[in-house]
C-alpha cells in the first residue's frame, strides 16, 4: 500500500471516531496533524499525546488519555499493516 492509500485508511478511521460530534470534514486541520504524528512516530504512547494536545488545541477540552491511546493503537496497528505488506 502506497503512502496516500495509508493516509485515506487513516483518514477514515478517524472520520468515524470524531470525538467531538463535529462530522466528517469539519476537522481536517486536526486530522493532518494527527497524520503526521502517526507518519513521524513508532510509539502509541507520543501518538496518542499528540493526538490529546491537537484536540486540546482546537476544542479547548482535553480528551481523556486512553481514548487518545486506543485510537493512536488503532492507527498505529493500520500503519504496521501498512508496512508488512510492502
Amino acid at each position: 500500500m502506497e503512502s496516500k492509500e495509508l493516509s485515506y485508511k487513516l483518514i477514515h478511521v478517524l472520520n468515524n471516531w470524531d470525538p467531538f460530534k463535529v462530522g466528517e470534514g469539519e476537522f481536517d486541520p486536526e486530522i493532518a496533524d494527527i497524520l503526521q504524528a502517526v507518519h513521524d512516530h513508532d510509539e502509541a504512547d507520543k501518538i496518542a499525546r499528540r493526538i490529546q494536545s491537537v484536540f486540546e488545541f482546537s476544542f479547548e477540552q482535553v480528551l481523556p488519555y486512553q481514548e487518545c491511546l486506543s485510537i493512536a493503537n488503532t492507527l498505529l496497528a493500520i500503519k504496521n499493516e501498512d508496512v508488512c505488506s510492502l
